[in-house]
């Protein structure tokens, strides 16, 4: 797409968000003015996640949703402006380690802010990283209690993997759904574990009936039948899989090669099936997700970023891009309630960030929920969505 077409779309964009997202003027100093006679201050952030590897689809979602909302925030002429650099970890930990020292080069003397990481496990290393050289970490989708842990400085966009587990345990009790469920899950993987050990121990708890448990050591595996027998023979009418879309969509297909047909329930590692290359749409029909967002929704804000990004990039965004998206409208906005900043150096704004991430007033209205806010363990509170896939596409539930 011309550049030319992505900025009036973009400036569209703007028009709709500029009364959530605008910030009022604050007093500044030794910094170029705007063009409204305001003081800019640029905040340098600095993105880490995959974009090649195994894990790619996810970290690149999470750069194009940020890289829509920094245009939206730098046309806003508003005090603050964000210079945005994204980096490669390959989802990886050391290069992930790397990419972070990368980005305190660039960023030199200047205000920086680590956007990231995608992944659990590159983001518990750089977390450790920024807690000790004094960075403000907010990652739109590493979803572990380790990355925040003990660390003052990182917080989360997404949901806790065992906050996802819980809630789901809580939603299929209230639904009525599943009289016998089956649990499948990657035990190699932090996120699927976290999600799936919540969910059976939530499940006992409020009185679900977990007939069969099965796992598998990690997502490049490619035959599930013994996983889905085991379900099978142990009449299972639900089968709940928190895990991500690429093993899920071969369990689906192996299911109907088998003539299983339960329901299946999902968390948000499935958001993006719907747009695999060459996958059957009719594999998913009927599958339940939850997710933080939901492409096919009518609001104008959602509208507009689901268009923007549409023209982008031909696919529609899930939730990691709309995560990223929200976290950069996170930063800029706590950054407009900063008094000071402009004379603060990277230490001083992640202490500024976190108190006020903490401080229980701060709130953000985004795509992924409204008045979100951020406990002192760094976790985020918000409402999930459970999703049904009809026709090849989401209803919300």
């Amino acid at each position: 797409m011309k550049k030319k077409n992505l900025a009036a779309l973009l400036m569209a964009g703007v028009m709709c968000v500029s009364l959530l997202a605008a910030c009022s003027p604050k007093e500044q100093s030794s910094q170029p003015p705007s063009q409204g006679g305001s003081d800019v201050v640029t905040i340098k952030v600095g993105g880490i996640g995959p974009i090649t590897g195994d894990n790619a689809q996810y970290g690149t979602a999470t750069q194009w949703g940020a890289e829509i909302a920094v245009e939206e925030i730098n046309a806003l002429n508003g005090p603050i402006k964000l210079d945005f650099k994204y980096e490669d970890d390959t989802g990886v930990a050391d290069t992930a380690v790397a990419a972070y020292n990368s980005l305190k080069d660039w960023a030199k003397d200047a205000p920086l802010v680590i956007y990231g990481c995608t992944t659990t496990a590159p983001c518990v290393a750089v977390a450790s990283e920024t807690y000790a050289d004094r960075y403000f970490q907010l990652t739109p989708s590493a979803s572990s209690p380790d990355v925040t842990n003990g660390k003052d400085n990182v917080f989360q966009m997404c949901f806790t993997d065992p906050g996802q587990g819980n809630a789901a345990a809580e939603y299929l009790k209230s639904a009525g759904l599943g009289t016998k469920i089956g649990v499948i899950y990657n035990n190699g993987s932090s996120y699927s574990t976290g999600i799936a050990d919540a969910f059976i121990a939530k499940a006992k708890e409020i009185g679900l009936e977990v007939v069969a448990t099965s796992t598998y050591p990690e997502d490049t595996t490619t035959d599930y039948t013994v996983q889905l027998n085991a379900c099978k023979d142990a009449g299972a009418d639900l089968v709940f899989l928190p895990i991500y879309y690429t093993p899920a969509s071969l369990i689906l297909a192996q299911a109907k090669q088998m003539n299983y047909a339960p329901t299946f329930f999902g968390g948000d590692g499935m958001d993006g099936m719907l747009d695999m290359d060459g996958f059957d749409k009719s594999l998913a029909e009927g599958l339940l997700l939850m997710t933080p967002f939901n492409a096919s929704g009518t609001d104008e804000r959602t509208k507009t970023f689901v268009e923007t990004y549409q023209a982008a990039h031909n696919i529609l965004p899930n939730q990691f891009a709309a995560d990223g998206y929200d976290c950069m409208y996170a930063i800029y906005e706590a950054c407009c309630q900063i008094d000071g900043i402009a004379d603060m150096d990277s230490a001083q704004l992640c202490d500024a960030l976190s108190a006020l991430f903490t401080g229980g007033d701060f709130s953000v209205d985004g795509l992924t929920g409204t008045g979100m806010k951020w406990l002192t363990t760094g976790e985020i509170s918000k409402a999930p969505v459970v999703v049904k896939v009809e026709n090849g596409g989401y209803v919300t539930q």
